[in-house]
């Protein structure tokens, strides 16, 4: 029952995903050079991290990935 409150709580937490998601978007959204400066740096971001994530996930986290190679 504790794991179901932490998880709900602090996990999966709707509320807390729309005002952090929301905050830095209606912090720059009010001139269009900061929107741009923050859609270039998500952009950055995601170009970045997606392959990265993708090789963890292939070669890491997958079932039995550690244990292929040896």
């Amino acid at each position: 029952m504790l794991n179901l409150f932490i998880n709900s709580v602090f996990i999966e937490n709707m509320v807390f995903a729309y005002f952090f998601g929301m905050c830095s978007y209606i912090a720059v959204s009010k001139s269009v050079k900061t929107a741009l400066g923050l859609g270039a740096a998500v952009t950055f971001v995601q170009v970045m991290t997606v392959p990265l994530n993708y090789l963890l996930n292939q070669y890491v986290l997958a079932p039995n990935a550690l244990g292929e190679g040896v």
